[in-house]
């Protein structure tokens, strides 16, 4: 046997693994959350990724419950951070202290580690701080280390962050420029619960029952899981179908449709292609397949592609969303 074959039935074993690990952790999920099975599988899809995502829903629909339970079950650091107009940007990476030397007797810098190290970063209201601390979050996303004094630390890896904004109060607040919303691979919105989930929802949280949850995966077993869905083979056909549909949302393309260039005044980069692709293999093992087909991709396509294209003045005179653009175009791609 030959050692690719080898690495190939080990790694067929390793996706089994994880299919049965992600079932586990949406049943311990689901102990404390009631419904957004899309939203959980999509945080998984996420952090196996190693994208980051960007969470929009009004306030009050268990954004921070829902993150904290994730990393519970996944046995990982959680770090919350509010973001506030006066946040600054040490209030996130850390800070230098003088300290005492005991035994020289002189002063020295000690650096005093902030809530960015850790494994699960929930970045609360991210668009109430301004850009200069924003940047700072966003720089960590993107390098996985913090420079304080000169020094480089490097953070914890797995390093997962979830970015929440509130879609209704617009004053006082920052929006993400483009070129950082591009850093999150996945915008999700918290849509509210059912009915009969939110009769659930408060029969749960009005008594005194607390569920006890088991730890189903632990980091270093998360960034194996990670390095395997790089090693998940994928089609031809489907990259092309990837690239073609992220292509298709550049309004100045030569494969657009006349929609597409009525609508939007800029379009996907080539980093949707990507994450379109990791999205789809991610998504393929936590199902039980080892290779992604083309609904791998269309089922991720709205959670990359919606902040990632920007609606003209035509689109909103029209009533027309960035959704209802990525909904139009996945129609028109079948």
């Amino acid at each position: 046997m030959t050692s690719h074959t080898m690495q190939n039935k080990k790694d067929l074993e390793a996706a089994e693994a994880l299919t049965a690990s992600f079932h586990a952790i949406r049943k311990e999920i689901g102990k404390v959350i009631i419904g957004q099975d899309s939203i959980i599988e999509q945080l998984c899809i996420s952090l196996l990724s190693r994208g980051h995502c960007l969470l929009v829903g009004v306030p009050g629909l268990a954004k921070t419950l829902l993150i904290k339970t994730l990393a519970d079950v996944l046995d990982l650091k959680f770090s919350r951070i509010q973001f506030t107009p006066d946040l600054m940007p040490s209030d996130i990476t850390g800070t230098e202290i003088i300290e005492e030397d005991k035994k020289s007797g002189g002063k020295l810098f000690k650096f005093v580690h902030g809530p960015v190290f850790a494994n699960i970063i929930l970045a609360d209201e991210i668009n109430r701080t301004p850009p200069k601390t924003q940047a700072a979050l966003l720089e960590a996303m993107q390098e996985h280390k913090v420079t304080a004094g000169g020094k480089t630390y490097t953070l914890d890896e797995p390093f997962f962050v979830l970015a929440t904004q509130n879609p209704i109060e617009q004053e006082g607040t920052y929006p993400l420029p483009e070129a950082q919303l591009d850093r999150f691979m996945f915008n999700l919105w918290l849509d509210y619960p059912s009915f009969t989930e939110e009769l659930e929802i408060v029969k749960a949280t009005t008594a005194q029952y607390v569920p006890e949850l088991k730890h189903i995966l632990n980091a270093e077993e998360i960034i194996q899981f990670q390095n395997l869905v790089r090693r998940v083979p994928v089609a031809d056909s489907v990259v092309e179908y990837a690239v073609q549909l992220a292509a298709k949302t550049r309004p100045k393309g030569d494969q657009s449709p006349q929609f597409i260039k009525e609508w939007l005044t800029w379009g996907a980069g080539p980093r949707a292609s990507q994450y379109l692709i990791l999205g789809a293999k991610t998504r393929a093992v936590l199902h039980g397949r080892f290779t992604p087909e083309i609904d791998d991709v269309r089922a991720v396509a709205v959670s990359v592609l919606r902040h990632r294209i920007i609606p003209s003045f035509n689109a909103e005179a029209d009533g027309v969303t960035a959704l209802h653009i990525v909904e139009k175009l996945l129609n028109n791609n079948g």
